[in-house]
């Protein structure tokens, strides 16, 4: 008789492991059931099974194919760990109310082409003169930011990430602050975003394209989603300001784990970030799918010692309108909707995600310092343990229209964090 793998997805990616559950080595084709144990309507529910879940030790292929009745759903799997092997099984599918979904999972050794909805690039220069080259990683230390430098050695000033929906970047350069890229359109945006024609890089991002264009202004903000830490009333920002010479980190590296057609995975490690006289170890992991305006940040410290407030950010540059503070499903939403791009020229909503059980509040950073022009949720960090949360962008020339209406944009805030605390029952057979 087969063994049968039962367990729940709780939010979105947070997978219940069982590893005292022995399944069967020796057959490469398992039974999925998924039963989405809410009455909610689901849209592109994000799920991933661990390895071990699904007991393929020697599968038969190397690319999943997923087949649901007569369709096929989109599927990747995830090397997390950087070993070489893959350890999450990753796709996402829709859900009626209380419906039961039965999936056949087999193995290919042909790529299936899936359509790309997900991207991660990276593109850096070893030298002024030299051009650009795309990479995945990056070793930087605390002398080797911007302004030391002298030059932006990073395409788009760092790492961008995207889906069909919206696209962001990270600025890697020691400012450590996130950007909204508004997209028009579906498709992947170019390769050559933020060079010339010569290689070298280029701010031609601010401009209107196709595909869409930079819309948002970050200023001395760490930008949307990017956090810090609250130590005795004072706001500690993880990096430093554009005309800064030198780091508070000692030592960034920067990874893509992931890309492919249903998710891309970024992560980051600061090495001894000095916030007030304390060193601070940092593990930031960035996950974006399909189908939502956002993605999903991950961050856990080494060397909380009890004082600390985790502050996740959403930079209010040119906004006008009151916040609103929303709680649904397992989230408080801390939504903006106003002219938030520059010069205040279209109508863009953002909104942070951060969880109901260690919000305490929210505070609005000053007008001058080291972090300005910003709200901060305020969330209980315990050391070592991961704080995740969402960010949101939805512009108004978006290809799904309505986000220039206020309500419409609560609207799907709201019903996105009550189906990101939806409940997945998964069982293997």
């Amino acid at each position: 008789m087969k063994k049968r793998v039962l367990f729940y997805l709780p939010i979105t990616l947070v997978t219940v492991l069982l590893a005292s559950c022995k399944v069967s080595q020796n057959v490469s084709e398992k039974t999925i059931v998924l039963k989405n144990s809410s009455s909610l309507a689901l849209s592109q529910k994000a799920i991933s099974i661990k390895r071990e879940n699904i007991g393929e030790s020697n599968v038969k292929g190397v690319f999943p194919i997923l087949l649901s009745k007569k369709d096929t759903i989109p599927a990747q799997t995830n090397d997390l760990n950087g070993d070489g092997k893959w350890d999450e099984l990753f796709f996402t599918t829709d859900f009626s109310p209380n419906e039961e979904k039965v999936i056949q999972l087999k193995w290919s050794d042909i790529d299936p082409k899936f359509t790309i909805k997900t991207s991660a690039r990276f593109g850096k220069r070893e030298g002024k003169d030299l051009p650009v080259h795309p990479d995945t990683q990056e070793v930087l230390m605390a002398n080797q930011v911007h302004k030391k430098l002298g030059y932006q050695k990073y395409q788009t000033d760092g790492p961008t990430w995207e889906n069909d929906k919206v696209g962001f970047r990270h600025y890697l350069d020691g400012r450590n602050s996130k950007d909204v890229f508004g997209k028009k359109l579906p498709g992947i945006t170019p390769e050559n975003v933020g060079i010339n024609s010569k290689g070298a890089v280029e701010d031609n991002y601010h401009v209107m394209y196709d595909w869409g264009r930079d819309i948002f202004p970050v200023g001395n903000s760490v930008g949307l989603g990017g956090y810090a830490l609250l130590i005795d009333n004072k706001i500690d920002r993880l990096g430093i300001l554009g005309n800064d010479t030198i780091n508070n980190v000692e030592k960034t590296t920067f990874k893509i784990v992931a890309e492919g057609p249903v998710n891309s995975v970024l992560s980051y490690h600061y090495q001894n970030w000095k916030a007030s006289e304390n060193l601070y170890q940092v593990q930031e992991t960035t996950s974006i799918w399909p189908g939502m305006y956002g993605y999903k940040n991950t961050v856990s410290i080494d060397g909380i010692k009890g004082k600390e407030t985790f502050l996740a950010a959403i930079s209010n540059l040119n906004n006008k309108n009151p916040l609103q503070v929303i709680e649904a499903g397992d989230w408080i939403c801390l939504i903006q909707h106003d002219y938030l791009t520059y010069e205040r020229q279209w109508i863009l909503g953002t909104a942070i995600l951060v969880p109901s059980n260690i919000y305490q509040g929210y505070i609005e950073a000053p007008k001058t310092g080291q972090l300005t022009d910003s709200y901060l949720a305020k969330l209980k960090v315990d050391n070592k343990k991961e704080i995740s949360y969402y960010a949101i962008a939805a512009w108004e020339l978006s290809a799904d229209k309505g986000f220039n209406d206020s309500a419409f944009f609560t609207n799907y805030v709201t019903n996105l964090a009550k189906q990101l605390s939806a409940k997945i029952k998964v069982e293997i057979k």
